[in-house]
Order: structure tokens, then sequence, then C-alpha cells
């Protein structure tokens, strides 16, 4: 029997949510689209969509968002905030920046030219796309673990170091100007990276002299993974884990909006000196002055406190707990998902959900709606919509994986959400054979899964 663990946190603030019928769903699912991203949030009662962004912040955090210094250069929030960095990081160069996709931005905006590679364990949606606006490839190499949802491999994120070494000899160093690495996995299942995999993939980029850098936006969650699971870690803090990850690190991206535990706001940091030049010079341009990178100075000061409150074990206990807690509710009721489950969302198995669906007609999309359509939840679907594409003939090749990740909201649902969020899932399963694939009708050339529009088959 799945067992809740204890919230390390008492609610002090509480937001009334929708509950609607399922006639009332059903044209809203029809007038979006059959696209959740399209769902205004006064349709949806429990909201897995993401957990970028969306979490609840801390007294502590409000009240240093009071403290604001609004300055537009060297405000004393920026001066807090490289404390903590410096900290927790190991990084005395870095840059705030609006989100995730500005550090991307900047970053590939300096490095990527057209025709180079750039490989990762899984490149997620907007990384890929910031590489390939640049004309440059990105690759995925993670293990072949990573990509069966029924392997309970411990750290099913991990780089194929092999195949990384193939890469390298076929592409040629000149051609690579940097690797990646993504904490935790997101693509695969939010699968963990273990510090082992990080020093061995260091090892390989170093000795070919590639920059090694880090997505570091689940990075906390990560820590406390290797903390549980890697020989050697158990008694290190998780502040103590997360300085020897980094330690390997040339640089780093990271969406704050997760292990930052804010609304809003980036980090992008570099050891080079040259580079880092180059980055503050374009962040200038694109986001904002180097010392508030396109964020309000008070965010700066909420983002100073959520680094350091993501990091407390009895947190992350909680955090990784909740998430254990849905996956084996679902497990109990027979439901398909990809196991273990990760560090910030369940994801369920939409082609052992919906076998009788072709990829052709997008079941984890399918999946998506059917779910929304029961009870009122928002997923997002992890597959060939937002991850297939067509070949240099035109044939369409689909994603490894069709996915559906229920994302948990930091600090957001109880335990009484989480299993209203299983019943309806498990109900969804009972009548799996009812449920049709979609036709995609409208579609853009990058992050298509945004913005497409569906009608069912």
């Amino acid at each position: 029997m799945a067992q809740y663990i204890l919230e390390p946190f008492k609610i002090k603030t509480v937001e009334a949510i929708p509950i609607t019928t399922r006639a009332e769903r059903a044209q809203f699912i029809a007038a979006a689209g059959y696209n959740i991203f399209l769902l205004p949030s006064r349709a949806v009662t429990i909201d897995l969509l993401t957990d970028s962004g969306t979490t609840a912040m801390s007294d502590q955090q409000w009240a240093g968002m009071m403290a604001g210094d609004e300055a537009y250069a060297g405000s004393r929030n920026y001066y807090h905030l490289q404390e903590v960095v410096r900290e927790i990081f190991g990084f005395e160069q870095f840059v705030p920046t609006h989100q995730g996709r500005g550090a991307e931005q900047v970053l590939f905006g300096i490095l990527a030219q057209p025709g180079n590679v750039i490989p990762n364990n899984t490149h997620f949606d907007t990384t890929r796309a910031n590489v390939e606006a640049r004309g440059s490839v990105a690759v995925d190499l993670v293990i072949p673990e990573g990509k069966d949802p029924t392997n309970r491999h411990p750290f099913k994120g991990n780089m194929h170091l092999a195949a990384l070494e193939t890469l390298i000899a076929q592409t040629g160093v000149a051609n690579i100007p940097l690797g990646m690495i993504t904490i935790t996995n997101n693509a695969v299942g939010g699968q963990p990276v273990a510090l082992e995999n990080i020093r061995a993939t260091k090892a390989i980029l170093a000795r070919h002299g590639i920059p090694f850098f880090i997505d570091a936006c689940r990075y906390a969650e990560n820590c406390y993974f290797i903390r549980q699971r890697e020989p050697g870690y158990r008694n290190k803090s998780i502040q103590e884990i997360a300085r020897e990850i980094f330690s390997y690190a040339d640089g780093f991206t990271m969406s704050a909006k997760k292990d930052g535990l804010v609304n809003i706001g980036g980090l992008l940091a570099a050891r080079d000196p040259a580079l880092f030049e180059q980055i503050q010079n374009r962040l200038i341009l694109t986001e904002g002055f180097i010392s508030y990178g396109g964020l309000a100075r008070r965010d700066l000061e909420a983002l100073a406190c959520g680094l350091e409150e993501a990091t407390d074990e009895k947190y992350l206990a909680y955090r990784t707990g909740q998430i254990a807690y849905l996956a084996e509710r679902l497990l109990e009721a027979g439901v398909p998902i990809v196991e273990p489950p990760g560090g910030h969302a369940v994801f369920l198995d939409a082609k052992r959900f919906l076998p009788h669906i072709p990829q052709a007609h997008f079941p984890a999309q399918a999946l998506t709606g059917a779910l929304f359509l029961e009870g009122g939840i928002r997923g997002v679907e992890i597959g060939s919509v937002m991850f297939g594409h067509t070949d240099a003939s035109g044939a369409p090749v689909y994603a490894d994986l069709e996915l559906v990740r229920l994302a948990i909201p930091r600090r957001v649902y109880t335990q009484a959400h989480l299993d209203y969020v299983a019943e309806v899932i498990a109900a969804v399963y009972r009548q799996r054979d009812s449920v049709r694939g979609l036709k995609m009708i409208y579609a853009q050339p990058s992050l298509r899964h945004f913005t497409a529009r569906f009608e069912p088959l």
C-alpha cells in the first residue's frame, strides 16, 4: 500500500481550484483543438502540465521580495544571489536570465554554429529548439535502459559513454563546440544521472578539449537520488554532492523555475573568462544588464532564497516521496508507468496504456485529452508530437517513447489531490479501449507541441 510522506511545511494561503462538469470539459478540449497547452487555466482542476514556474513560494521568499532593491545595476539582491551561487555551485562567473531558455539562447548564440553537433544525454524541448535554431544538430545519447519504461535501473538518465566516444570520433572535435548533460533527464521520465557518469562524461570531453556544460534545472532532485542510490554518498549532504557535480562542469544553464523554487528566472555560468565576457555582452543585448538579466531584483532575492531551500533534505524527501506515492497508487491499479519514478513527475507509458492507437495517431496526445475529459487533469505529451519529425525524404520519424508527464508543482498539491489524480487515471485505464487517436491538422515547424491542433479520428 502506498504511503504518503508528511509535508515539511504548513499552508498559509490557499487558492480556489475550478470544478467543472464533463460536458464543460468536452467543450473546452474541443475549442483547444485537443491540445492541453491551449486550455485556459479556469478549465483545469488539477494542473500537472509542468513543474516549471508553478511552485508555491515560502514565507521567506515572499518576505525577501518585499526587500527588493530595484536598482538597475548592482542591486543588493544580485550580490545575495552571487553568494548563494558560489556556495552551492562553486561558480564565480554567472549571470541571471529571465528563464532557462534565455540562458540557452545566450549560450548557443555564442557557441553553436551551422553544422555543429551538440551531444546530450537527452535534450529537452527548448534546448533542442535553441540548438537547431542555430543550424546545429542536437544528438541524444542516453543509455539503452533509459528507453525502456519497465527497466528499474537506478540511473536511467545516464549518458551512453561509448556512444559519446563514437560520436566524437565520427563527427570530429572541431564540429562539437560543447557537450551537455541534463539533470535530471526529463525526456526519459525525470530519471537521475549518477555522479560516476557525470565524472566519466567530463573525462571524455576533457580528453578531447570539448567544454562540458550541465543543464541544471533539477539538480537538487538529482543530488538527492545520488545520496539515496549511489555508493559512497549516503553520508554526504546535498550541497556537498552539488559542489562535486559542478566541479566537473565548465559551465551550466538553469531554468530556476524548477529547483530554484521560483515562478520566473534562470542562470548561466561559465568558467572561461573569454567566454564569460561574450556571455555578458550578449546578455546585455538580449536579456538585460549583467546584474539583473531580465528579472526584477525582487525575483533575484526570491531565487537566492529558493536555491537554498531546495537543498533541504527534508524538503527533498517530501518532494521525491510525493512522486513515489502517486506512482505506487497507479501501479496498484495496474496503470503502466515509467519505472522507477523520477524526481518531478510520474510518466504514463501511452504505448502500453493505449496499445490500439498507433504512433501515427499520437497515443500520448490522445491520452492527455482523455485525462482532462475524465477529471479535469492537465498533463503533457512527451512523445511524437513533441519530439517527432520528418526525415530527408519526408517520411515521419516517431519518438522512442510515447509518454504523458504528470509534473507535480512544488509545495502545491496535497495527498487528497494526488489520490484524486490516481482515481481519475485508473478510471480512464479501465475504459481505455474507448480512447481514440488524433489527426494533427495544424503545426508550426518548431516547438509544434505548444500550438498544434488536432481532431479525433
